[in-house]
């Protein structure tokens, strides 16, 4: 399996390409569909996965979804504040899968109340719950909740194991280390 990074937008979104020979979920296209859809190299998507609601991870999402047919899930959670039409909504513990990719949702609101991280194998994606350095999603937006981050870096905390690689929604991927 293959993960391609692609930073996207005015506020600089990685959008993730988790590829397995002809099929293909991305997650969180926040912007710039048309490169995207490049990018994906005539793969089978099957899944366009939104981490949250927020614009800048969920712009192309439409667009994207015309060009490829794929279906659009995001966190049961994130219904009243959605500007997109979604195919399917998600819950904890939730397995979603496309060929050899492999998926497991975990809800961790705070900087939304349906904010997710996605875990594979031996990797993450953490949209904008958790970055490099230690760094957390604002809570100060609509939805957001300072007390709901907390308990979910606790959760977290309890899973980010090294060598864990961490792909956040924006800045630079990390290793979780000893």
């Amino acid at each position: 399996m293959d993960i391609k990074q692609l930073t996207v937008g005015s506020l600089f979104t990685n959008c993730y390409i988790l590829a397995d020979k002809d099929r293909a979920i991305v997650i969180d296209p926040g912007d710039e569909a048309g490169r995207i859809f490049r990018e994906l190299q005539s793969k089978k998507t099957d899944y366009i996965i939104l981490t949250h609601y927020h614009f800048d991870h969920s712009t192309a999402a439409t667009e994207l979804k015309k060009l490829t047919g794929a279906k659009i899930l995001i966190h049961q959670n994130e219904k009243e504040y959605l500007s997109v039409v979604v195919d399917r909504y998600l819950k904890e513990g939730e397995e979603i899968g496309a060929g050899r990719i492999r998926l497991k949702v975990i809800h961790t609101p705070g900087h939304t109340p349906g904010s997710i991280c996605l875990l594979g194998e031996n990797f993450i994606f953490t949209g904008d719950t958790l970055f490099a350095g230690g760094a957390t999603g604002r809570t100060d937006f609509p939805g957001g909740s300072p007390q709901e981050m907390e308990r979910s870096l606790i959760k977290l905390k309890k899973i980010l194991r090294p060598p864990l690689m961490v792909y956040p929604g924006h800045g630079e991927s990390f290793t979780i280390s000893s």
